[in-house]
């Protein structure tokens, strides 16, 4: 099977939707036969996959750096790349720029289109247009996209209930994203090595925080519950990783409630062990957004037993049991820094959610991609039947 896999991000970006195209194409290139990712071009980045990258024109998304807003219309040494390539079938991970791409190569090859929905665009839009109105209507035209692809794919059964709230009226499969991280037989000497060369004390608490910094991830509820820790005399350390519009601003917000000796900010890390090391240092992963539709740090933490906390009934709370293999709070300042403190309080509790969280929420890429390849072949096959 040859398939290509249209993204608007890809590396050197590490958002969740590059790092599951990425895995993708990896694994179907490893087993089932060759996998092309297309993507905007990023200047100055050099490829080293072990499949190939289809880079077409972009220009600064300068609403959202570091991304690139893709000009596929201009891409003419793409398409003629993409016109020469045997494509079985195209996947698209987005409705916008990658997406239209890959509708015009699919509909030109007279292939199937299969569109995964993973943002809660209404965020973004909404950030950036005021008007409820004119982001309804924008809204209405990402239905439109999913309307016109031969398959649907959301992560989980909350991002369907998403993109039905949007317009769309068609069949959904759901796919889970997965996870490459793994726990090392030498955690205890990871989790202590990182801590060190962090300068955590051994005995103190740590929280931790991935992915991008902008502020419709909840950012101001971690500070302000944080603040709320540190006003209790509660002992710890917060570590952010990520990058983003919001990273500044959320540097001096934190360093106006005095927490700049509570806070560590690492920036990007794209190094995977690394980033292993400070899910295995931290004791517990903060994570309240509740723009998310899946989250795959929260089962990429949870490899390294390092359960999370969510807010209930977020897209990315699916699966987790609060008290069980994660925990769960409302989205307010009280509700968050209450939750926190009674884990804090209880590590012989926080230790058996941990394992459970380990036990139950990773599931490796390869498995997921295995089933992937499957529905694949079911909607070529469908295709073909209503295409002779």
């Amino acid at each position: 099977m040859i398939t290509a896999h249209f993204n608007d991000s890809f590396a050197p970006i590490t958002d969740g939707v590059a790092g599951g195209v990425k895995n993708y194409a990896y694994w179907l290139n490893k087993k089932y036969g060759k996998a092309y990712v297309v993507t905007p071009e990023f200047p100055g980045y050099e490829d080293r996959e072990e499949f190939e990258v289809i880079r077409y024109a972009s220009i600064p998304y300068l609403a959202r750096k570091p991304y690139r807003i893709g000009l596929h219309g201009i891409s003419f040494e793409a398409r003629e790349r993409l016109r020469n390539i045997p494509l079985d079938i195209i996947h698209a991970r987005s409705p916008f720029s990658s997406g239209a791409f890959a509708r015009q190569i699919a509909k030109e090859k007279n292939i199937p289109l299969v569109a995964s929905f993973h943002s809660q665009y209404y965020y973004d839009i909404k950030e950036q247009i005021p008007s409820e109105t004119i982001t309804r209507g924008l809204l209405a035209l990402v239905a439109d996209f999913y309307m016109k692809a031969d398959a649907v794919w959301t992560v989980s059964n909350k991002t369907a209930s998403t993109l039905r709230s949007y317009g769309y009226t068609g069949e959904i499969s759901v796919i889970n994203n997965g996870t490459d991280m793994v726990m090392p037989e030498n955690f205890e000497e990871v989790r202590q090595n990182t801590g060190e060369e962090l300068g955590i004390g051994k005995d103190e608490f740590v929280f931790c925080y991935v992915g991008q910094m902008v502020w419709h991830k909840n950012l101001k509820l971690i500070a302000h519950g944080l603040d709320e820790l540190n006003r209790m005399g509660r002992n710890f350390k917060m570590i952010f990783v990520g990058t983003g519009d919001a990273e500044n601003e959320l540097e001096h917000m934190l360093l106006s409630l005095g927490l700049e000796d509570k806070v560590i900010m690492t920036g990007q890390i794209q190094d995977r062990e690394k980033l292993a090391g400070i899910y295995a240092r931290a004791d517990l992963f903060l994570f309240p957004s509740i723009y998310d539709t899946f989250g795959i740090v929260v089962r990429e933490a949870a490899a390294l037993k390092c359960p999370c906390v969510l807010i209930e009934g977020s897209n990315a709370a699916e699966n987790i049991i609060d008290g069980h293999n994660g925990f769960l709070c409302k989205n307010n300042v009280n509700s968050f820094s209450r939750k926190i403190i009674d884990i804090m309080e209880d590590r012989v509790k926080l230790a058996e959610v941990s394992d459970k969280a380990m036990r139950t929420l990773p599931e490796g890429w390869e498995t997921i991609v295995d089933r992937a390849y499957q529905m694949y072949q079911d909607v070529i096959r469908r295709y073909k039947i209503n295409h002779i």
